[in-house]
C-alpha cells in the first residue's frame, strides 16, 4: 500500500506542478544521476507523446537548446519555442528529418518509447525498437553524444545492453524510482558515443 501511495503521489505531483505526466520525474531522476541535460546543446526526443519529457529537457537544457520530438502521435500542448515536435515513425524517418530542425547532430538522445503492451511479447517489441534507435544513431548523434533509452526487461535485454555497451564508452541499465515496482522497464544511460561504432566494451551493470 505504501508503494501505491508513493506512485499516486508522482501522479498528483505531475499535475499540481503542470507536468503532462508522471514520466517527467523518471527523466528528472535519470538527469539528476547522470547529468545528461544541462551540457547540451541539441537534444532529440523519441516517443515523445504527451510531451512530459519535452518540458523537462526545456527546462534543465534551457532556452538556448534546440530540441526536437517525434512521435506517431501528434504533441497537443503548447512547447516552449525552442522546442520543435513531428509526427512520425522512428523506423521510417530520414536522420536528416531530425536534424534539420536542430541544426546538426545532437548531443543527446533521449527515448521513452515503449510498444502498445499486450501482455505477450511486450520486451520482445520494446528490445526490437531499441535497435531501431541504435541504428539511427549514426545519422542523428554526435560523437562523444549521450543516450537513454527505455527497454523493458526481458530474455532480449542483456543482448541490447551489450550492443549498447559496444557503440558507447559506458552504458549501463537504470531504474528510476518515478517507475512502478510492478513495470518491467529499465533505463539503458549510455556516454560517449563511438561514431563507427569500435573500440572496447564499456562497463556493464546496473547504477544503483
Amino acid at each position: 500500500m505504501a508503494q501505491r501511495k508513493l506512485h499516486d503521489r508522482y501522479f498528483k505531483q505531475a499535475k499540481a506542478e503542470g507536468y503532462l505526466a508522471r514520466s517527467a520525474y523518471k527523466l528528472a531522476e535519470i538527469d539528476d544521476r547522470f547529468a545528461l541535460l544541462r551540457s547540451a546543446a541539441r537534444v532529440l526526443d523519441v516517443g515523445c507523446a504527451p510531451g512530459s519529457w519535452l518540458q523537462v529537457a526545456a527546462e534543465i537544457a534551457g532556452p538556448d537548446a534546440a530540441i526536437v520530438g517525434i512521435d506517431l502521435k501528434r504533441v497537443e500542448h503548447a512547447m516552449p519555442p525552442n522546442v520543435t515536435t513531428l509526427v512520425g515513425d522512428i523506423e521510417k524517418s530520414p536522420p536528416g528529418s531530425l536534424t534539420g530542425p536542430a541544426g546538426g547532430l545532437f548531443d543527446l538522445v533521449l527515448s521513452d518509447m515503449a510498444p502498445n503492451t499486450s501482455g505477450h511479447g511486450d520486451d520482445l517489441v520494446s528490445a526490437r525498437l531499441c535497435r531501431s534507435l541504435l541504428a539511427l544513431l549514426p545519422g542523428v548523434l554526435a560523437p562523444d553524444g549521450v543516450l537513454a533509452m527505455k527497454i523493458f526487461e526481458g530474455q532480449e535485454y542483456p543482448f541490447v545492453l551489450r550492443e549498447t555497451q559496444r557503440l558507447f564508452r559506458d552504458a549501463r541499465g537504470f531504474k528510476p524510482k518515478a517507475s512502478r515496482d510492478v513495470s518491467r522497464e529499465m533505463y539503458i544511460v549510455a556516454k560517449g558515443y563511438r561514431a563507427a561504432g569500435s573500440g572496447r566494451a564499456g562497463a556493464a551493470g546496473a547504477a544503483g
